[in-house]
């Protein structure tokens, strides 16, 4: 994770998993604790990290079964080390996943978390997701005060997924005083950094990492979150994958939300979720929450590009060769155009320019089926100058 860190640009990491035993113990051998919390790799020092779990909550409420995944970040080794034994003292199984699942509500694992420490973090995850999220349309809620009740004003902030962008939350009015956060996958490497959030920070440490997601002011604040297209995350349009129906909101509505191949009710996705919860219009925003970057990662981007798939050595070896010399945010984000052409080869500098211009066609997801995202016709690749392959 600290060497993936560096390749992408990425200076603090959240660990996962800190409650499953085994991890702990690898985050005990391989990470120095600091004073203020975070914890340095011994062969990265610029590389931080700070102590996270993702768990699992299922249980049933208000006559219906929630199913959400919540994220817990705690101050130090102690208090992690401690949240760990209230839940095993509960007859949780935390040896069971690195994300185990746990019989209690999100309100009774949020108390549990901030009887630990009033310091602690919790940031439901992915929240519009439909089967495992505090806003999923097939397991969660309509609001967050009806899910954290009297803890609602302790919930950090929320975390957008895949599928959503800042201004689909901007729509919801209740979410107006809680961060809104992006995050990705720590268990696979390659996916670090394909979306994050943009923090400025008056010391490396979880004191002014608290601040800046809970109490945010001029020295510690989210500058700006770095977001995947919404319209690529699996979960954005309704449909059925077993039947390949992929539909808008409206042809949803049209349809009485019943599958025309199979008769079954359709999985609603996400965009659609928001415009049944919204109680503001699209296009809404909040002039005091910081911006956004729609960004493509940098593996898909040289794929696409070269018209590879994204597993492919060729692939692979670009990415390699190129993040040698600049980090993925340098290369997507900040290096000037020129920079970016003296070490690319002429399609992969297009396909990014295309991708900074927002020049990209998108087949939207939908029932757990990625979306997908495309800079270049068949066309204008082939009428483009031929790249130079590692």
């Amino acid at each position: 994770m600290a060497t993936w860190g560096k390749r992408k640009g990425i200076e603090l990491i959240a660990t996962g998993d800190f409650v499953h035993p085994g991890w702990r113990k690898e985050l005990a051998s391989t990470l120095k604790e600091e004073d203020g919390g975070f914890l340095v790799h011994h062969a990265h020092p610029e590389i931080k990290f700070f102590l996270s779990v993702e768990l699992s909550v299922i249980y049933s409420e208000g006559g219906a079964t929630r199913r959400l995944h919540i994220v817990i970040a705690m101050p130090d080794m102690a208090t992690a080390e401690r949240l760990a034994k209230a839940l095993a003292d509960r007859g949780m199984n935390i040896t069971a996943d690195g994300r185990p699942i746990l019989g209690m509500t999100a309100h009774d694992l949020a108390a549990l978390a901030l009887e630990t420490s009033a310091k602690a973090m919790i940031i439901p995850a992915h929240i519009w997701t439909p089967w495992f999220a505090l806003y999923g349309s097939k397991s969660g809620y309509n609001s967050i005060t009806e899910c954290f009740r009297d803890l609602t004003p302790h919930i950090t902030a929320v975390e957008t997924g895949l599928s959503s962008d800042p201004p689909m939350n901007w729509r919801i009015a209740e979410l107006d005083g809680i961060r809104i956060v992006s995050s990705s996958d720590a268990h696979s490497c390659e996916n670090l950094g394909r979306e994050a959030t943009v923090l400025e920070l008056e010391h490396m440490d979880y004191a002014s990492l608290f601040a800046a997601l809970k109490k945010p002011n001029e020295k510690n604040h989210i500058i700006e979150t770095i977001e995947f297209y919404p319209e690529e995350g699996k979960y954005h349009y309704d449909g059925h994958r077993d039947c390949a129906v992929r539909l808008t909101p409206k042809e949803t509505q049209k349809q009485k939300g019943i599958c025309k191949v199979c008769g079954k009710p359709l999985t609603v996705g996400v965009l659609a979720r928001v415009e049944e919860l919204a109680d503001r219009p699209e296009g809404y925003k909040d002039a005091d929450r910081p911006e956004y970057k729609t960004l493509i990662p940098l593996q898909e981007i040289i794929a696409n590009s070269l018209g590879l798939r994204k597993q492919s050595k060729k692939v692979q070896a670009e990415y390699m060769a190129l993040t040698d010399q600049k980090n993925e945010f340098d290369l997507l984000v900040y290096a000037p155009e020129d920079e970016v052409k003296a070490i690319a080869n002429p399609l992969i500098a297009e396909g990014i320019r295309k991708m900074r211009a927002g020049e990209v066609h998108i087949a939207p997801g939908y029932d757990g089926v990625f979306g997908t995202i495309e800079l270049f016709t068949e066309e204008e690749r082939k009428g483009a100058v031929q790249p130079r392959l590692l």
